[in-house]
């Protein structure tokens, strides 16, 4: 009887794939890793299991990123709540679950910014899609949903203000949003012809998101400083901070965390 031990044959060069760009290019993975062996993309596309992800300012930006939206939700739920839920009616809701959901947005922007492996770029994107689709989206929709039927209960017209008219716009823009993100991750991009138009579209889809987040942003910034509620609630300096500056940071700090290489088109 035999003491030999069968070895698996050593992988040949030609077995795996090469990019000029090499292995960190953050676009060399696919969007979503589906049907592979675990080992095999370790071997095959991430040799050193989970390489170190972020510059020096990420971890920066992401700590102010997190405080500035705590202290923008805190101060709002607080102003809220101090203001009387049960005389607020359902008007209550809209401020509550509009800046709860510019939080959850913030943070689903967050999460998959650093991402540029396979193993890491899919955990990204599932905490990037529970995020938005589970939490910032429906609270986005339900607190425009509130300060519509508040609206209509009470005869009034809607949209009257630049925060009205820009939150309609932000609405309307993150349905054709979430819709775009979905057709381009979702049965590997099929909806957009496949993986590989898809990622195109995902790239547009990523700067979409980088444009209509500060414009989320500006319309809570219109009402927090100006709209009768706040300036009923509270004092001017206060405003300022939660609504000005708290907004202010949160952008500079996604901002400081944008990857310019991940949305290169031509």
């Amino acid at each position: 009887m035999s003491g030999a031990i069968a070895l698996m044959p050593t992988p040949k060069t030609e077995h795996f794939t090469h990019d000029e760009h090499g292995p960190g290019d953050e676009e060399d993975a696919p969007l979503i890793v589906e049907d592979v062996v675990e080992d095999t993309m370790d071997v095959v596309l991430d040799p050193d299991i989970v390489r170190t992800e972020g510059r020096s300012r990420d971890h920066v930006a992401q700590i102010a990123a997190y405080v500035a939206a705590g202290v923008f939700l805190m101060g709002t739920w607080v102003i809220s709540f101090v203001g009387n839920p049960v005389k607020l009616g359902w008007f209550f809701w809209h401020p509550i679950l509009q800046s709860l959901s510019i939080c959850l947005l913030a943070y689903g922007i967050v999460t998959l910014q650093p991402t540029s492996q396979p193993k890491t770029k899919a955990a990204g994107l599932a905490r990037h899609q529970y995020a938005m689709l589970c939490g910032g989206y429906p609270a986005l929709l339900l607190g425009t949903l509130a300060i519509w039927w508040n609206k209509t209960s009470h005869g009034s017209h809607h949209a009257t203000t630049w925060h009205g008219i820009l939150g309609y716009i932000s609405v309307f823009w993150m349905v054709v949003q979430v819709f775009i993100g979905i057709g381009s991750v979702w049965f590997d991009g099929r909806l957009f012809g496949g993986n590989s138009s898809a990622k195109l579209v995902w790239k547009y889809h990523r700067l979409s998101g980088y444009l209509l987040f500060p414009l989320l942003l500006f319309t809570a910034f219109l009402a927090g400083i100006w709209s009768h509620f706040t300036t009923r609630n509270t004092v001017l300096a206060l405003r300022v901070i939660l609504f000005g500056v708290a907004p202010l940071v949160l952008l500079l700090a996604v901002c400081a965390r944008v990857r310019l290489s991940k949305m290169r088109f031509f």
